[in-house]
């Protein structure tokens, strides 16, 4: 059943192939279907492969596949190969089975569009991006699909690509991880020149054989590919602009690929980081908790349903480079599969309010939604209550588990890590207080229910029938930039009607796949629960794969416990934070958020004033430099070497007559040179 390996990539190319060319003949909503059968049909086969790998012992489920030959070039040679082992069908598993209930949603939530089709192509082609990442038997293949998962972002992210910040948001993402790239290649180059391969099963086998120095520099260059990939500081500006693409595409991305690769690549590649210098590993932990604390702050004081996910996504990420920094390899992979349940449930969720919504996204107009969207709420409240750490659903075993190692790395690495769990619960919390619960407002006019929504969307105070009547002036405006998004009469993707809403349940395509995902977020816990050695499958699972870097818990029973309460407790007074502040007070005025947590501590700002500002100005004194210093210095020599040689060429002229004299002239000089020293013959 292994031999099968070569199918489970296979199926969503075959997928994106005929519809490349019969998208359009198929239509809507025939194309979807075909994309949702071909990675139905590769989660089939992952399922097949894993039912194989099942029946062999821990140290014999490792497969190698090889396609052909890709790259012979003298004692370096690249294979397109496969390795199925338990990391890669683990994550095989999780990658097409979620995204075989995002392509199913994305059938309803997509209705309607235009390009329906064109989607359906670029959802394929990125999940045989995503497989070959995972799937490849070495970092050249790994790196074919890493930049293949870059190319889909652009494509989907940018799919509304018709509104200038849509357009904008895709190319951010993509240059943005373009610098996490380069770490990666360099990485690669480096780990050929010191094992003489790039084969997985070689680097496995060799790394012991490293140097400390190569080691850790081969490490530090996969933290910033890692960084670059997974959104983490300093280089995770690009995934809350992410959202601008269609919802299946945010809960594609945030739950089942891309973002999960730079995790993956550091769980791969735990050989060579346990080689390292001691300190690399407290270096990828401390930017994990950083990050997740930095992005908690940010999403307590999001308006956008979807920007609170962002943040969310990127601070859970957090956690996970937390967990592989603390030698968690299994706690990291677990996190992120209870993650791919919930995240994706969410993500599905908030696109399914926002379908409900006629396209509003933003919190400050929406409320009291649970009874007429009982299936949507229902489901959301499930995923809700699995990102808090509320026992037992899923995401409490998986933090848990990251939260315990954290304390044994480092206690304060641990206070970070609990703190965020706090907010976690507080920001979730208030987005489903603030969109389920509390007072409607979506059943007035904008002006009326929402009026600094308005303000921000240009809409005068007086606007109450629901028709713009011009631009605000004065104090009602937010700012001089504000422009009335109205005025168009063609409302920007993810801005909702000026007038009341008539709030409507999804279609059954889209609620289907809540429903399932809201059952694997109460239930994937049972992948690692820490009662018994027996009831911790996924750590013997993934034994074969982790085991040389993973750390070995030094903590008292008594201590675990009273750390599980401790999160518990910490979970429950986040939740009790957002009850005081968004339910109890649900019919007064909404408290204001601090602005520095709503514009993410000016990071992102920050970063473009620097770049347009002190940035410009350095990259034109550098090119000013190159220009000038380099290029005049080289064409300098260019221009005395011409000169010089255009002065001697004009010797050589071919008449024998001018030869004569040069040499008549030479003799007379070397005459006079002698008497005039003295010389006698």
């Amino acid at each position: 059943m292994l031999e099968l390996t070569w199918l489970i990539p296979a199926l969503p190319l075959a997928g994106f192939v005929v519809l490349m060319v019969l998208g359009r003949r198929l239509g809507e909503p025939l194309a979807g279907w075909l994309a949702t059968a071909a990675v139905g049909g590769s989660f089939v086969a992952s399922a097949v492969v894993f039912v194989g790998m099942l029946g062999r012992h821990g140290e014999e489920r490792a497969f190698s596949q090889v396609l052909f030959e890709w790259v012979p070039a003298g004692g370096f040679s690249v294979d397109v190969g496969f390795l199925a082992d338990p990391l890669s069908v683990t994550m095989c598993l999780f990658i097409t089975g979620i995204a075989t209930l995002i392509h199913l949603y994305a059938i309803g939530y997509m209705h309607g569009d235009r390009d329906f089709s064109k989607f359906f192509v670029y959802l394929n082609l990125f999940v045989f991006s995503m497989l070959m990442l995972v799937l490849g038997d070495n970092l050249l293949v790994t790196f074919l699909g890493w930049e293949g998962v870059g190319a889909c972002s652009y494509f989907l992210i940018s799919f509304w690509h018709t509104s200038d910040a849509n357009a904008s948001a895709g190319k951010k993402a993509f240059v943005t991880n373009r610098v996490g790239d380069w770490g990666y290649m360099v990485a690669m180059f480096l780990t050929f020149t010191a094992l003489g391969s790039i084969r997985y099963v070689d680097i496995q086998a060799g790394a012991g054989g490293l140097a400390t120095t190569t080691a850790t520099a081969i490490t530090l260059l996969l933290l910033v590919g890692a960084a670059g990939k997974s959104a983490q500081l300093p280089l995770f500006v690009w995934l809350p602009d992410a959202m601008a693409g269609p919802t299946p595409v945010s809960a594609l991305i945030h739950a089942a690929t891309m973002v999960t690769s730079g995790v993956y690549l550091l769980t791969r590649m735990n050989p060579v980081i346990a080689v390292g210098s001691d300190w690399v590993p407290t270096v990828i932990a401390v930017v994990g908790a950083a990050t997740a604390l930095f992005a908690a702050t940010v999403a307590v004081a999001q308006t956008d349903i979807k920007k609170v996910l962002a943040y969310s996504t990127i601070s859970q990420l957090g956690y996970m480079f937390l967990a592989v920094g603390s030698g968690a390899y299994v706690a990291a992979i677990f996190h992120m599969v209870t993650h791919a349940f919930f995240k994706a449930l969410l993500f599905l969720g908030s696109g399914s309010v926002i379908h409900g919504l006629g396209d509003e996204q933003d919190m400050r107009r929406m409320g009291a939604l649970r009874k007429l969207l009982p299936v949507t709420s229902a489901t959301f409240i499930v995923g809700w209550l699995a990102i808090a750490g509320v026992p037992p659903f899923s995401g409490f075993w998986s933090k848990d588990e990251i939260l315990l190692y954290a304390w044994d790395l480092s206690p304060a690495l641990w206070a970070v890590g609990f703190v965020t769990a706090i907010l976690t619960a507080f920001y979730m919390s208030r987005q489903v207080f603030l969109t389920f619960f509390g007072e409607a407002r979506w059943d007035r006019p904008l002006a009326e229910a929402a009026p600094d929504l308005a303000r921000e969307r240009g809409v005068p105070a007086g606007s109450a029938d629901g028709e713009a009547e011009g631009r605000p002036d004065g104090d009602e405006a937010a700012s001089p930039t504000v422009v009335n998004v109205y005025e168009s009469g063609h409302l920007p993707h993810g801005v909702g009607p000026l007038g009341p809403i008539q709030p409507h349940e999804s279609s059954w395509t889209m609620t289907l796949p809540l429903v399932v995902l809201a059952v694997l977020a109460v239930a994937g816990g049972a992948l690692q629960l820490p009662f018994t050695s027996g009831t911790k499958r996924l750590e013997h699972w993934l034994e074969p794969v982790v085991a040389p870097g993973e750390h070995h818990l030094a903590v008292a029973t008594g201590t675990k416990w009273a750390l599980a309460a401790v999160a518990v407790v910490g979970g429950l007074v986040g939740i009790a934070a957002a009850v005081a502040l968004y339910l109890r007070r649900r019919r007064a005025e909404q408290p204001a958020e601090p602005a520095l947590l709503a514009r993410g501590w000016y990071y992102d700002s920050g970063l473009a004033a620097f770049a347009g500002g002190p940035g410009r100005i350095a990259f034109d004194t550098l090119a000013w430099f190159d220009r000038t210093v380099v290029d005049g210095a080289v064409n300098g020599v260019a221009w005395l070497v011409r000169g010089t040689g255009g002065g001697l060429r004009r010797t050589q002229s071919g008449f024998v007559r001018a030869y004569a004299g040069f040499v008549a002239f030479g003799a007379v000089v070397v005459v006079a040179v002698m008497v005039f020293r003295g010389v006698v013959l």
